[in-house]
């Protein structure tokens, strides 16, 4: 399976990745907080180091971080001082739970034909109405980086057809130039998407 060198790249990788130098995606974090009601609840799926639950905190929401990686849960647990649950994507089974869900470059490692499950299951904890925040690399093949991590790497067109099959509505999918922790050039999809 793809994730296996995915997965132990964060476990053996948690300390350095969680603490390494990281601008906070305060622009995309405040539009995604500005179409939530005050003190919602937020599901932030791979919260990674914590950083940005850190900020939703800060900003008055009940956040609930989750995190594939058992060390960098720890990590993260260390920065906002409340528990971190270790699920991977394919193991939520919450329903009409949050009304958000924050996966800022997160979901860009599920396997493509494991996608439509995923979002299927992330619809269902959310409330109707709900919103969602994703990042993804683009591209228009799968493959792995430098460091051995998957990547499922979607075109804008792939994704919107996932996101409309999937029955989201208000699906916006915008583009950006940036980096990633291998600090090469990359193209990022924003998608934004309601239940």
């Amino acid at each position: 399976m793809p994730l296996d060198h995915t997965s132990a790249f964060y476990e053996e990788n948690a300390e350095t990745y969680a603490k390494r130098a990281r601008s906070l995606p305060k622009q995309q974090l405040d539009a995604f907080l500005a179409g939530l009601a005050p003190g919602a609840a937020i599901l932030e799926l791979c919260c990674g180091g914590g950083q940005d639950s850190a900020y939703m905190l800060s900003q008055g929401f009940d956040v609930t971080p989750i995190d594939g990686s058992t060390e960098l849960a720890r990590q993260a647990e260390a920065l906002i001082g409340r528990p971190v649950g270790v699920m991977l994507f394919q193991e939520l089974d919450a329903d009409s739970a949050f009304d958000g869900v924050w996966a800022h470059a997160s979901l860009l490692h599920v396997p493509r034909p494991e996608l439509p499950d995923v979002f299927t299951r992330i619809r269902r904890a959310l409330r109707t109405g709900g919103i969602i925040h994703a990042s993804f690399k683009a591209g228009d093949a799968e493959g792995h980086d430098g460091f051995g991590r998957y990547y499922n790497y979607p075109s804008a067109e792939w994704l919107s057809e996932l996101f409309a099959n999937g029955g989201w509505r208000n699906i916006a999918i915008s583009e950006s130039d940036g980096g990633g922790y291998d600090g090469k050039p990359t193209r990022w999809l924003i998608v934004g998407a309601q239940r």
